[in-house]
């Protein structure tokens, strides 16, 4: 019987990420390599006699490894059982799957492993179970040799054959067929079924195993939602392929607080941030740094006759952020609608923070593209007339109805951060309180931006800029105290999206 709910539902990257969150939060790979194995084996024993024969071909990989649990706790509930290995123990690099392989080897021939180094090399079994641990959600493209030769020989024998996790050669995701797949009467999965599992017909009786992961780990940001939206940088890639980013701001007041965000939002990782800026700042912001391309704007406050100057600029960008230091002056508040209109005429993602939301609340309406909003608890009671509760459920139930009235993505910035779109929600937990210091929101704007002019998922994109924001101001906490400037987190950003985890050194004990 296959799950219907969707909620049973995970795909491969999401999977992913909360393994690699679930180990920032203390639960390592072995742990749940252990109780994926011990979910196959009990599934097996609680359907088959101890007189039946199984046999596990395993993998080298993560998948592999479970079958290798699988295997030790087979045989420690009285079954007969042995390990086809596809390709040499020597070549295992999966560290989890490695420990577990080193363990069936010092079973004394227990459990007995035949390698297979070549299709040539497939021995002849004879198996009541035959237990499918090749590969698992990770796989993509078409299966190769030998592989392609062993799940056709495992669908030749007449045994009852279970998958872990996904059939071998089934796409997790789209349950697309790559080129041959496992076809299998039982396939084990763990936490949720994957994605692909309920479009295809290879899967056969579903059965969902707890890994020890509680549903309430899925709501938390972690290092694995950073891996989701770094994007990996090509041998061959070129100024473009990482996004270019429009940051409008700044006032006769307020120089700062845009340049920030550009400066942010470069760390990042995009190829361009654009500045525009009321001309008087713009010579100012361009001495700061060579780095910054500024476009001067006619007078001493954003107004809507600045328009005609943007018009090329908004077309040609991925991504526009408005907002941080633009004032409120009337005018100006002209031409934060003016602006909006634009980037929607040109379809353009628009992420709005500071002085840009508190002219949106005159506005409030769900636009056409993609909008991100990054308001702090008083920046969202006026954007919305409501006070946010103390209570965190109750404060999220808040803020995700107006994430759906608006389709939008909203992150609350707060000592948990909360990130709603209007179905999904993450909580983050970085952060401390020297961070309270001005300019550290508008160094989250830029990592938020700058993430999204590289094409990734806007709430995926709040969600890791949250994370990276507050594990880098954890750092400088580190290193100097509570005494920080918001420049000091900018100089981190790299750091965090080349090894999110590298947070573990500096992580608060409660994770608050």
């Amino acid at each position: 019987m296959q799950p219907k709910n969707k909620s049973f539902y995970i795909s491969s990257r999401e999977m992913r990420a909360l393994e690699v969150n679930a180990q920032y939060f203390g639960v390592s790979l072995l742990q749940l390599m252990e109780l994926a194995g011990r979910n196959v084996a009990q599934e097996i024993s609680s359907r088959f006699s101890k007189d039946k024969k199984g046999v596990i071909f395993c993998g080298l990989g993560g998948n592999g490894g479970d079958g290798f649990v699988a295997a030790r706790h087979l045989l420690a509930a009285g079954f007969e059982v042995s390990v086809v290995l596809v390709g040499r123990g020597r070549d295992i690099s999966h560290e989890a799957a490695l420990a577990n392989y080193t363990i069936l080897q010092s079973l004394q021939g227990k459990v007995p492993i035949v390698e297979v180094a070549d299709s040539s090399t497939i021995p002849n079994v004879k198996a009541d179970i035959v237990i499918d641990a090749l590969l698992g959600t990770g796989t993509k493209g078409k299966l190769k040799a030998p592989i392609t030769q062993v799940v056709n020989y495992i669908n030749s024998l007449s045994g009852f054959k279970v998958a872990v996790d996904v059939p071998t050669g089934i796409d997790s995701d789209t349950g697309d067929v790559l080129g041959t797949a496992v076809k299998a009467d039982l396939t084990v999965t763990f936490h949720r079924a994957k994605k692909g599992l309920e479009k295809t017909k290879y899967a056969g009786e579903i059965v969902v195993g707890g890994i020890g992961l509680p549903s309430e780990l899925e709501r938390f940001a972690g290092p694995g939602d950073v891996l989701l939206a770094a994007k990996p940088r090509s041998p061959t890639a070129h100024k473009g392929d990482f996004g270019r980013l429009l940051v409008i701001g700044g006032s006769e007041v307020y120089s700062g607080a845009p340049t920030l965000v550009t400066l942010a939002a470069m760390r990042t990782g995009v190829d361009l941030a654009y500045l525009a800026t009321p001309q008087k700042n713009a010579y100012e912001i361009s001495s700061m740094s060579p780095d910054l391309i500024t476009i001067k704007l006619d007078g001493n406050n954003l107004k809507p006759s600045n328009m005609e100057t943007l018009k090329s600029y908004i077309g040609t960008v991925d991504v526009v952020a408005m907002g941080p230091g633009m004032g409120l002056n009337p005018e100006t508040q002209d031409f934060v609608k003016a602006c909006i209109d634009e980037v929607e005429t040109a379809g353009k993602p628009l992420l709005l923070d500071a002085d840009g939301l508190k002219a949106f609340a005159k506005i409030k309406r769900p636009l056409k593209v993609p909008l991100v909003l990054t308001p702090h608890a008083g920046e969202y009671a006026i954007l919305t007339g409501e006070t946010l509760p103390e209570n965190q459920e109750e404060r999220i139930a808040m803020i995700q109805k107006t994430a759906k009235k608006l389709n939008a993505v909203i992150l609350v910035k707060g000592k948990v951060d909360i990130v709603c779109d209007p179905e999904r929600v993450k909580l983050n937990f970085t952060g401390n309180p020297g961070m309270t210091v001005g300019g550290t929101g508008d160094v989250l704007t830029g990592i938020v931006g700058g993430l999204m002019a590289q094409h990734v998922d806007p709430f995926e994109a709040a969600v890791a800029g949250a994370f990276v924001n507050g594990a880098a101001g954890d750092f400088v906490a580190d290193e100097i105290g509570y005494h920080m400037v918001a420049t000091d987190i900018i100089e981190l950003i790299p750091r965090l999206l080349e090894d999110p985890m590298s947070h573990l050194k500096v992580k608060k004990p409660s994770g608050h």
